[in-house]
């Protein structure tokens, strides 16, 4: 059984695939942020485990990373 790569950050979803709707990063794919702001990505994992995040898929077929600031 082959099992498949689980992000910390996008959970199922490919990091390439998801792109930041939200701060100084803001539409630079998931992938791109951990390979070039490791800090912000560590971020990013934290605030999935306040459950202050969520993703969703806009008409443009994208998936984009949004954060609940009343959560934060």
């Amino acid at each position: 059984m082959v099992q498949k790569n689980v992000s910390p950050v996008t959970g199922i979803l490919e990091e390439d695939k998801v792109f930041i709707d939200f701060g100084e990063h803001e539409g630079k794919s998931v992938l791109e942020v951990a390979d070039t702001f490791p800090e912000y990505y560590k971020y990013m994992i934290s605030i999935r485990d306040s459950e202050s995040f969520f993703i969703r898929r806009g008409k443009d077929k994208l998936f984009r990373l949004y954060v609940n600031e009343n959560s934060i």
